[in-house]
Formats: structure tokens, C-alpha cells, sequence
């Protein structure tokens, strides 16, 4: 089946007179397991007011007492490759903290989540991010965000200071300036354009091009190698959401001009890292260090998909970061 878009246009900040609508449903976890495999835990649910979110706990291989690991590690991943993108670096910090209790989450539209008929502004994400805590009953979290995970983090941040020990950043969005599109780019954004053209521009910029999906991908899969081409793939088929929720997302969710947020995010003194590749064309060391995030580190010769293509190197400096500092943050 090839690679599908849809008419779906979610409402956006401030539309008036918008007509009630009920969350699009999610696909089956059975769907996503019978392509993909079983590499990541049973999905738990979620359920609240906007719909329903699929969350993966990864709980301690051995016991916590006396640790000074983090004991609670909820990650965030970015737009379009949903939780099981990140579960490599999981796997691989698990083999230096396994006493935390990690969890992973579908954001809303991505993997099993619904996605709600809402615009999809941050403060949508922050409210899945509070219920999530409150599910799993944590009273204070670190946070790594990946991309848009790392653009919803310093707001995040920033408005739940007491909540937050930590947190990392890797390879944020949201310091991109809307200025430095052209003005046809813009109206996709704005949503000024025909939407079609806007669905199929949105998830070419974000691919940097079409979508291309290894012929191996199976072979790969079978494997238990995570192959995000052929995700991105598969929600575009199998999930009615998911397409109008990557541009509700790009349109509403902070991935542009959220400068403000970062600022606030470092001065609460919260420590935190951030992780980016040399090559990414997203974000840069200097542009973080403007906004006061100044403990960086750069992963040379990678680009944004650090978080995949580079897991040891990332690991290696979130395990140094936790290293220096205590459970309660300091």
C-alpha cells in the first residue's frame, strides 16, 4: 500500500464556531505488533477527556535502595516516530541505571494514541504529560525530550518547576524561526494554503523529502532493529489521525519561535543537558547557549536523528549528566 494522506483538518487556536467532534480512534495494538514485533512492553491506556494514550512502563531490573540513579525517566519522543523510536536508548541506559523505572508514551495522533479533535497546541501535550504522572503516580519526574519532545520540555519545565528533577534535551525543535521560511512555506504553516498541499509539504520537510522505506525493513524488524521509515509508513496508513496531527502539530505545538519557553526552562536552575548532532540542520549549539541552555554536547558527523543513528554516544553523555548529579536533581 503506498503512503497516504487524508482530508482531516484538525481546528486551530482561537477558531470560532468549531463543531464537537470525538477523538479519532487509534489503531489496535495487535496491528501495530503483528508488523512490527513485541520489542516494547504491553501498551497501558490512558484514558482522559481528549481521548485515549497508549503508555510502555519499563520497570528496574534490580532493586533502587540507597541508588543514586534517577528513579523515574519519562522520555518524550518527537513527531511522526512514535515511543518505540526511542526504546534503543532505553534499552541502552537501562544497562547503566537498572534500578529506574523508565516510561515511554505515544504522543496524541502517533502509534496507539487517539488523536483528539482539538488544536494541538503544547498546552494539549502538557495536559497528557500531567494525567500521565498522575496515572503512574509520580510526584516529581527527568524528563529527556527528543525534537518536538524537546520543544514541549522547557515549557513544560518552566510551568511545572517542583515536578521536574531533570531534564534532557535532545536534539530540540522549537527554536526554528518561522522567518527563515519562505512565504509559500509560511501559508502551509499558518494553514493559509489548500490543505492537501500543506499535508504533503509538512510531511516532506519534516522528512526532508519523500518517505523512503528500506526494501530490507522486515529483514530488519525481525531482527529487532527499530526502522523509523517504515513507521512513519505504517501510521500514515493505518492510523486516521495521524496525518492531520503531525500538521496540527508543526502548526500549533511550538516547533517554531518557542525561544521564550527555553529561557524560562534554564532559569529555573533545573539541571538539565542538551544533546544534538553537528549536522543538524534544526538546532545548533550557539542558538541553545542564547537561550541559556549551556550544558551541550555535540555528537560530530551526526544529524537529528541522533537519538537513533547515534545511541551510544547519547547514552554515554545523559549517563555522565546523571552521574553528577543526585536523585532530587541537585
Amino acid at each position: 500500500m503506498s503512503t497516504t494522506m487524508n482530508e482531516l483538518v484538525l481546528p486551530r487556536p482561537g477558531q470560532k464556531s468549531v463543531e464537537e467532534k470525538p477523538p479519532i480512534l487509534g489503531p489496535t495494538e495487535s496491528a501495530f505488533t503483528d508488523t512490527f514485533g513485541t520489542l516494547l512492553p504491553p501498551a497501558k491506556y490512558l484514558h482522559t477527556a481528549n481521548g485515549k494514550a497508549a503508555y510502555y512502563d519499563i520497570l528496574p531490573s534490580v532493586p533502587g535502595n540507597g541508588s543514586t540513579a534517577p528513579d523515574r525517566v519519562l522520555l518524550i519522543h518527537g513527531v511522526q516516530t512514535p515511543a518505540l523510536g526511542l526504546l534503543p536508548l532505553v534499552r541502552a541506559l537501562q544497562k547503566a541505571f537498572p534500578q529506574t523505572h523508565f516510561v515511554l508514551f505515544d504522543h496524541w495522533g502517533h502509534g496507539l494514541s487517539d488523536t483528539p479533535y482539538r488544536p494541538h497546541e503544547q498546552h494539549l501535550f502538557h495536559d497528557l504529560i500531567d494525567a500521565l504522572l498522575d496515572q503512574l503516580n509520580w510526584p516529581t519526574v527527568h524528563l529527556i525530550g527528543y525534537s518536538f519532545g524537546g520543544a514541549l520540555s522547557p515549557a513544560y519545565v518552566a510551568s511545572h518547576s517542583k515536578k521536574v528533577r531533570s531534564f534532557t534535551l535532545v536534539a530540540p525543535a522549537g527554536l526554528m524561526r518561522m522567518s527563515d521560511l519562505s512565504a509559500e512555506e509560511q501559508g502551509h504553516v499558518r494553514g493559509d494554503s489548500d490543505e492537501t498541499a500543506a499535508q504533503k509539504w509538512v510531511h516532506g520537510w519534516l522528512e526532508g523529502g519523500q518517505l523512503v522505506v528500506p526494501e530490507d525493513w522486515e529483514e530488519r524488524v525481525a531482527k529487532g532493529q527499530v526502522v523509523a521509515p517504515a513507521i512513519k509508513r505504517w501510521q500514515l496508513q493505518k492510523h486516521a489521525g495521524h496525518a492531520a496531527s503531525v500538521v496540527g502539530i508543526i502548526r500549533d505545538g511550538g516547533v517554531f519561535d518557542n525561544h521564550d519557553a527555553f529561557s524560562e526552562a534554564a532559569r529555573t536552575g533545573i539541571p538539565s543537558l542538551a544533546i544534538l548532532g553537528e549536522l543538524d540542520g534544526i538546532v545548533n549549539e550557539q542558538t541553545l547557549r542564547d537561550v541559556g541552555i549551556t550544558n551541550v554536547k555535540v555528537v560530530l558527523g551526526a544529524g537529528h536523528g541522533v537519538v537513533r543513528d547515534n545511541v551510544p554516544e547519547v547514552a554515554t553523555a545523559i549517563t555522565a549528566f546523571w552521574n553528577q548529579i543526585s536523585p532530587d536533581g541537585k
